[in-house]
């Protein structure tokens, strides 16, 4: 099995891996160091600030009643709607005051290691480039209204901060065992895609369901997909689709329910355990689920976005 050069609990160094880790292959830009962080976020037009008000007035039209208290919070206190891109260094700076985050400016998707690093250290990797309007529905890379909108509200609360915090130190591990799909799967269910169970019903809190608004009503309200109460060691073990809408999400109790499931878990023992590969189909129901809401996987079975099919 692959090895990484870690010093143990060392989170302020950057991992050093070997080449038999499996991970997205990444060139880094001439002018980046191995951070991978910009020099400064860089400065938006006009029309690109435009762009971030119309998406960020779009989304708080199908937000409220979907999206989690903790978000809705969040947005407030940093004041996404004040107008235009945010700049990084004052929502650093008040994220910074609610729970030590900060937000940093990177080009592109970013290497598993590093983007773990910064996590670790309450840094989050924000993408420094906003879409066009060719791309204002749909954006495959995530761009800074994906990053900021969807995930920084999030970070304002802290048990999810520490959530946040804990899975980045958790990819040294992922890493040592040569896991990082498993771990991946953790991250798309939760962070990208998650749903929480509030005292008014449920409700989006992962950043992928939140930036957009189809997934916001798909996710909460639609017959086809599956809804299934977490189950850490069972979506470390389930393939995801990254270019459609989810065929199942998975349902926390809480945000302490999240942070315990997770920081509380041996995956050690775990990682042992697992198989390289997925073991269960993104649509598959099996018999130790918790199922909230069994789906009848109509939009897939129709051929998704690929064939033009509704979601319902």
């Amino acid at each position: 099995m692959a090895t990484i050069d870690l010093p143990e609990a060392d989170f302020a160094a950057l991992p050093a891996m070997d080449g038999g880790v499996f991970t997205a292959p990444l060139q880094r830009p001439a002018h980046l160091g191995e951070d991978w962080l910009e020099p400064a976020q860089r400065d938006y037009a006009s029309d690109e600030h435009a762009i971030w008000d119309e998406l960020y007035a779009r989304q708080m039209d199908v937000l409220p009643g979907r999206a989690a208290g903790a978000f809705l919070a969040g947005t407030q206190k940093l004041a996404l709607g004040r107008g235009g891109v945010p700049e990084f260094a004052r929502l650093s700076r008040e994220l910074g005051a609610l729970t030590g985050w900060s937000v940093v400016p990177v080009p592109m998707l970013i290497p598993d290691h590093v983007f773990f690093w910064h996590l670790a250290n309450r840094r989050f990797p924000a993408g420094n480039f906003i879409r066009s309007r060719e791309t204002f529905d749909y954006i495959e890379e995530p761009d800074v209204f994906h990053d900021v909108f969807g995930h920084v509200p999030m970070l304002a609360d802290p048990v999810y901060a520490d959530y946040m915090q804990a899975y980045g130190r958790a990819g040294w591990k992922a890493m040592r065992y040569n896991r990082l799909k498993a771990l991946g799967s953790l991250y798309w269910y939760t962070v990208e895609f998650g749903l929480i169970m509030e005292g008014d019903g449920l409700r989006a809190y992962g950043a992928g369901i939140l930036s957009g608004p189809t997934e916001a009503v798909f996710a909460l309200e639609a017959q086809s997909p599956n809804r299934i109460f977490l189950n850490v060691d069972r979506v470390m073990r389930t393939g995801y689709v990254i270019d459609d809408l989810q065929p199942t999400y998975f349902v926390i109790e809480s945000l302490n329910d999240l942070y315990h499931q997770t920081v509380d878990r041996d995956f050690d023992r775990l990682y042992r355990s697992l198989n390289p590969g997925f073991t269960y189909a993104n649509t598959a129901v099996i018999d130790i689920d918790d199922v909230l809401h069994r789906g009848t996987q109509e939009y897939f079975l129709r051929g998704g976005r690929a064939s033009g099919a509704t979601p319902v």
